[in-house]
């Protein structure tokens, strides 16, 4: 699959920002407009000692036995693995990777090692192999560090009690911040992490050489303060129209009331913000559907600046993911298949043994038997008549949406009771039945849209009746 720079959207949100105690984070995997995603489950001890990357060739041994995770792979493995995101049995999330840019006067003195450790490897080496969101984080710093990167990127963690953010700034140098509490943070394609306090361990983890680097090569433009994306960033006409705008409108969204003196193209947006109300479950997935609607700048609008900016949610979405933390009853792994906008999340509980046939399948040509393929389809045929078929689409998302929170609060209710491999079957059972009741409700209006689609084909004519 080769390179995804310049895509992906992330969102990360405190347990003290949301409204039911939850911690969540989440990302919009994109790359290609059509190009199949699985979900899986790989089981306790399914991983090999030895990884080889098929996208770099990196190879390194990996340690003891592999934790139980679920993961989101590419349809074919040609060009690597690409897992993207999962939950593992020690309830750890991670997402990985949000792509950015590093400038070209830190790469000049420490430059992408060519055959480093990338997005397509880092969930598959790091999430089966750690018990915290603090040891992931480490873990991967430590592989960076001695392996290097050929990307920049960042990448989301979280477990029962924190969520913390992590950027690549060059070859091997990196930085993470803990998302606070009461705070959120929305990521678009550019280097995120600002101030960093090194006495400050709780909230902040970095190679221990950064300083030192820095220092050597007169990389700090202002040396009273450590601004990590000032020092390692870029901030130039393309951030302005094609990142900028995606966290703005995440404030927008959640902290109107802060961000009043905030512009589209504002150059000094801050990482860390408080809402101005509790997010949900519905929050976060609101903004990784969000296409600038209600503005002048929304794709599906019809204004001069229609398509000024680049949106969250777009069509080469391959899939979005919240993966909810600290639940009461089991985390959630929320898949939705294709772009978030046209699409609905499916919750997967964290314990499931297995995934439905359909989520298992799908590669190109397209086939409908394909979970990724069902919701593409009918995204594809609501494009086709916008203004007609969108409230079509939008009556199953809140049916579906309903539906999800009262399977939830049912297995909730039931799981306190329930223990070891009747646990397991219970939350497999659950998650399946939502996912294949949720892919029919998009089969039946696929074929309602086949059915109302007829009547607009150009081969019409307003024939006798009586003929």
């Amino acid at each position: 699959m080769g390179n995804k720079l310049t895509a992906c959207t992330s969102i990360l949100i405190g347990k003290g920002a949301s409204i039911d105690g939850t911690i969540m984070i989440g990302r919009n995997e994109d790359a290609k407009a059509a190009w199949p995603k699985h979900m899986v489950v790989h089981r306790r001890g399914e991983m090999p000692s030895h990884f080889i990357s098929k996208d770099t060739r990196l190879e390194f041994d990996l340690p003891g036995e592999s934790a139980q995770y679920t993961a989101t792979p590419e349809w074919t493995d040609k060009d690597g693995l690409f897992e993207e995101d999962g939950i593992n049995e020690y309830d750890v999330a991670m997402s990985a990777t949000e792509s950015a840019y590093s400038n070209p006067l830190v790469l000049g003195y420490d430059p992408l090692v060519e055959n480093g450790l990338n997005e397509e490897a880092m969930i598959t080496v790091v999430l089966p192999y750690v018990k915290t969101a603090r040891e992931g984080v480490q873990r991967l710093g430590n592989l960076i560090a001695k392996y290097g990167t050929g990307e920049t990127n960042g990448v989301l963690f979280a477990d029962n009690d924190e969520a913390w953010y992590f950027e690549t700034g060059a070859g091997h140098y990196w930085v993470a911040q803990r998302i606070p509490d009461d705070s959120y943070a929305v990521v678009a394609n550019q280097l995120a992490i600002q101030e960093i306090d090194f006495n400050d361990t709780n909230n902040f983890m970095f190679h221990p050489g950064i300083q030192e680097f820095v220092e050597e090569h007169d990389l700090n433009p202002d040396p009273s303060t450590f601004n990590f994306r000032k020092i390692f960033g870029t901030a130039d006409r393309s951030d302005a129209i094609y990142s900028e705008p995606r966290v703005w409108a995440g404030h927008q969204m959640f902290s109107p009331r802060q961000a009043t003196e905030e512009t589209p193209e504002s150059t000094e947006l801050p990482f860390i913000m408080k809402p101005d109300h509790k997010l949900s479950i519905f929050d976060a997935q609101n903004y990784l559907s969000n296409h600038y609607e209600g503005t002048e700048f929304d794709p599906l609008g019809h204004g001069e600046h229609a398509h000024k900016y680049r949106p969250i949610s777009l069509a080469k979405t391959q899939e979005s993911h919240i993966l909810q933390m600290n639940r009461p009853g089991a985390n959630i792994h929320w898949l939705a298949m294709g772009g978030a906008a046209e699409s609905t999340y499916v919750p997967f509980f964290n314990g499931i043994t297995d995934t439905p046939a359909p989520y298992k399948r799908g590669k190109l040509p397209a086939q409908l038997n394909s979970a990724y393929w069902i919701f593409k389809h009918a995204s594809v045929l609501v494009d086709s008549h916008l203004h007609d078929f969108l409230p079509l689409l939008r009556d199953v998302q809140k049916e579906r949406n309903a539906a999800a929170i009262k399977m939830i609060a049912e297995t909730d209710r039931r799981l306190p009771s329930l223990k070891g491999e009747a646990r397991a079957t219970f939350l497999t059972r659950q998650s399946d039945g939502y996912a294949t009741d949720t892919l029919n409700a998009y089969k039946k209006l696929s074929l309602e849209l086949i059915t109302k689609m007829t009547d607009y084909c150009e081969l019409n004519f307003n024939t006798d009746e009586n003929l």
